[in-house]
């Protein structure tokens, strides 16, 4: 009876190394930062699902994805270690079209373990409860419609600041070079408490503060100047009002924080709705 678990964990491990063997170098994968907006966006047909399939086809299909959401915070860092992880239908008031949605794309253990040794700037935490919420499904879903690459999340920790987080990014750049697509996934500018309902339909409409920050924030993007991005909380009322919360806008600083040197940005999906919510996305990826 005792040979059971052995043989068990043995068949594991050689699962493992093969998955690792897999993961052997290649051309350094693009980074994305994708403005995910309402969770409606996963199964409506609108600009900006059309420019997450234009990503998609734009960008070498990875051997797995990493993606940090707005919707999954932790007192810690955590990636998910399942090998099937559940599509998570985390928001309320919603038709059920959008809960009938199922994402079943695979897991990796195999890359939440080498993601868990790449990080030296805190331990990592394997879960094997959470699985992927709206921030990741609802715009993935539209990258690999037949969910067939395999998708791990890593969870933001809300005890630490921006500065913090762009530090433990960096720590991923050696997933690019092993077929790994890392994507943020949240909004630059999000604050639903004065969303204007009544311009939901508007095109393009932002408050004056949410163009200023919007404004602001992509000069400092393209400009390379990561710095008042990481400080974003000295930036003036505008970016306060921006983000009156963190975690839609640390994603976005996880994706700066792995661009080299000599790599260009393209920013698309870049508008405002209702108000106060930009879609603005980013790709990072060789000159």
């Amino acid at each position: 009876m005792a040979l059971l678990p052995i043989s068990a964990a043995a068949m594991k491990l050689n699962a493992l190394d093969t998955m690792a063997k897999s993961f052997v170098n290649t051309e350094k994968m693009p980074v994305l930062f994708l403005g995910h907006g309402s969770p409606m966006n996963a199964i409506e047909e609108n600009e900006f699902v059309t420019g997450f399939r234009n990503i998609g086809k734009d960008v070498p299909k990875p051997k797995a994805i990493l993606v940090i959401s707005a919707h999954w915070e932790t007192k810690g860092t955590f990636v998910t270690a399942m090998e099937n992880p559940k599509t998570i239908h985390d928001f309320g008031g919603f038709p059920k079209a959008l809960f009938d949605v199922q994402y079943p794309a695979p897991g990796s253990p195999w890359l939440a373990n080498e993601t868990k040794g790449l990080i030296k700037k805190t331990n990592v935490g394997l879960d094997e409860q959470w699985g992927l919420d709206h921030g990741a499904w609802s715009v993935v879903k539209h990258l690999y419609p037949n969910a067939d690459v395999p998708v791990i999340q890593m969870s933001i920790d809300y005890t630490q600041n921006a500065q913090y987080h762009y530090d433990l990014a960096k720590e991923l750049a050696a997933l690019r070079d092993k077929g790994v697509l890392i994507i943020g996934s949240g909004n630059m500018v999000h604050n639903l408490g004065v969303l204007a309902w009544d311009k939901l339909n508007t095109d393009n409409f932002g408050y004056d503060w949410a163009i200023e920050a919007s404004t602001k924030m992509k000069q400092f993007i393209l400009s390379g100047d990561h710095k008042p991005l990481i400080n974003f909380q000295s930036q003036g009322k505008a970016f306060d009002m921006a983000i009156p919360s963190p975690e839609h806008y640390l994603p976005m600083i996880y994706t700066l924080a792995l661009k080299d040197e000599k790599e260009k940005i393209t920013l698309f999906n870049d508008k405002a709705v209702a108000g106060s919510l930009t879609m603005t996305s980013i790709k990072i990826d060789k000159a």
